[in-house]
């Protein structure tokens, strides 16, 4: 009988754990929002950074490959770290 109490809190917080996920962007809106840029042709590849932004790679029109740091609650570009 506690093992089966025990089970069920464990899955209960499990679950809870997953509802309280936190509020970011979804990478299809930032992505589209990048590609929508009047100087960008299109996004070559997304990567999640650990230290938690997505890297962004894309080619620009004029030939250009560009990279772009995103901050993933806002889905606006980081500042460059000097």
């Amino acid at each position: 009988m506690r093992l089966i109490l025990a089970s069920a809190i464990l899955a209960g917080s499990a679950l809870g754990a997953l509802a309280a996920a936190p509020e970011v962007k979804k990478l299809s809106e930032i992505i589209t929002k990048i590609e929508q840029s009047a100087d960008v042709e299109y996004v070559l590849e997304a990567d999640w950074n650990r230290r938690g932004f997505y890297k962004i790679d894309y080619m620009m029109k004029n030939g250009a490959k560009a990279t772009i740091r995103i901050d993933p609650k806002t889905g606006e570009a980081m500042k460059e770290r000097h």
